[in-house]
């Protein structure tokens, strides 16, 4: 069972940009703006995922769409789209992929608890609403509805002012509460007004609407890709792989209080990690392949934990896929080391791309020492996917957008140089209507959605 989410936080913390709230607007913050790239986390509520999985529904939970797991009971959704305008505070974004639960299989194989909630979107204009859509099997006729933006929850903002921001703009831990027509989507296992879990999201947002974009040097063209440079060669390729979804979530759950660190041009893909700029060779008659990839990943833990996995190198040959790394880890560093092996049989290239996606997995005894014996040879691992473009000109499949990791460093101070906690922040400027003082016992009640609208730092993505 998944650990439960601690209760709600008691205050809300308004982050802006530093000296926003002392500088006027500017006409490019009055514009609209188009939000692009970004996640939303959100548990959707733990109790039910512990109640899915526990031994009276005797279930699981799998994800969709590149939906990624964070912290120890939280879904990442990813790949932001919307818009917000910093002169209202009118924010709109969608994000991708889902997370479908099933429980109290019968005898027939079918399940009495089955129910996908994806595409989350959440709509701010004065109040805030989450939508999503909704397939789920009612729990006492079985009957099966199919919803597309059900309004699920109602997102507590009260004390939270959208109005100003620039980028990214990012909401933390939103109270959430289930809505009358969300109760009957959700097949009636909570009724209206039951509280859900707490709503986290970031979003990049770009320049404002109609700006005129920046003028290229005349006479220069862009720098086009290099590809199939000579016969077999290709110097445009990349891999896709998560390792493995239980070992992120325990990396940066409550038993490994860590995270991951991505260097080397590796990216970020939540549900998976992406080295890129592959070379190598490929030969689309034989399908085979000889690539090898930049980046890598450490992972990193308070129980001591220190994994690295770099100079990634895919081998495809007679069907069959390996993927090996250099590993570092407990003050011994192996190189080349096959990591897992994957099933490769079509892999002819189609429109200048040689694509596999999500081929299933298989750790090596190699592996199973790489990481310690934490897993057997055989385990089944995340799936590999794999794209190689043949032709100049060919695109690689998208990652999944996570936006800019929201930077906490960007908290507003009483002076424009004495950073302040968000306690003392509050009481600095509760009198310019920016922080609600809740009352209780003399207490000062820290509120749960802090939100704050930075500046984007530039700093190297990283788990939350």
């Amino acid at each position: 069972m998944l650990p439960s989410r601690p209760a709600r936080a008691l205050a809300v913390t308004l982050l802006t940009a530093v000296l926003g709230v002392l500088l006027p607007a500017t006409a490019a913050q009055a514009a609209g703006r188009t939000v692009q790239g970004g996640r939303l986390d959100w548990g959707i509520k733990s109790s039910f995922q512990g109640y899915v999985t526990g031994p009276i529904a005797n279930g699981s939970w799998s994800l969709t769409g590149g939906a990624a797991t964070v912290g120890g009971s939280q879904f990442r959704f990813h790949s932001a789209t919307g818009s917000y305008d910093p002169a209202t505070g009118a924010f709109a974004s969608a994000f991708a992929g889902g997370v479908h639960f099933l429980g109290h299989r019968k005898s027939d194989g079918s399940h009495e608890l089955d129910l996908t909630i994806s595409r989350p979107t959440v709509r701010i204009a004065g109040g805030g609403t989450l939508y999503a859509d909704m397939v789920s099997k009612d729990r006492g006729s079985g009957r099966v509805t199919s919803a597309a933006q059900v309004p699920l929850a109602t997102l507590g903002l009260s004390g939270i002012d959208m109005k100003g921001g620039t980028t990214p703009v990012a909401l933390r831990n939103v109270p959430a509460t289930l809505t009358g027509q969300g109760a009957k989507a959700f097949a009636g296992y909570y009724t209206a007004g039951t509280p859900l879990d707490p709503v986290s999201l970031s979003v990049d947002t770009s320049a404002p609407a109609g700006k005129p974009a920046a003028s290229k040097s005349p006479g220069k063209k862009p720098e086009s890709r290099k590809t199939a440079t000579a016969a077999g060669r290709f110097e445009d390729a990349a891999v896709d792989w998560g390792v493995r979804r239980t070992f992120r979530e325990y990396v940066t759950g409550s038993i490994g209080k860590g995270k991951w660190t991505l260097a080397g041009g590796a990216q970020d893909g939540g549900a998976l990690f992406r080295f890129p700029r592959g070379k190598g060779t490929y030969d689309p008659a034989k399908q085979t392949l000889d690539a090898e990839f930049a980046g890598s990943v450490r992972f990193t833990g308070a129980d001591g934990l220190d994994l690295e996995l770099s100079a990634v190198a895919v081998r495809v040959k007679a069907g069959k896929g390996t993927l090996l790394a250099d590993v570092h880890g407990d003050g011994d560093r192996r190189k080349a080391v096959p990591l897992v092996t994957f099933t490769a049989k079509d892999f002819a290239p189609k429109d200048g791309l040689a694509v596999l996606t999500e081929a299933p997995a298989t750790l090596t005894a190699d592996g199973a020492e790489a990481f310690g014996s934490l897993y057997r040879a055989g385990t089944a691992m995340d799936p590999v996917s794999l794209a190689v473009a043949v032709d100049a000109g060919a695109e690689l499949p998208a990652l999944p957008d996570l936006g800019s990791a929201p930077d906490p460093s960007s908290e507003p101070s009483a002076t424009s140089t004495e950073k302040a906690t968000p306690a003392s922040a509050a009481a600095a400027d509760s009198r310019a209507g920016l922080y609600p003082v809740l009352g209780g016992a003399g207490v000062l009640a820290v509120a749960a959605g802090a939100l704050y609208l930075a500046r984007r730092r530039g700093t190297p993505r990283k788990t939350d």
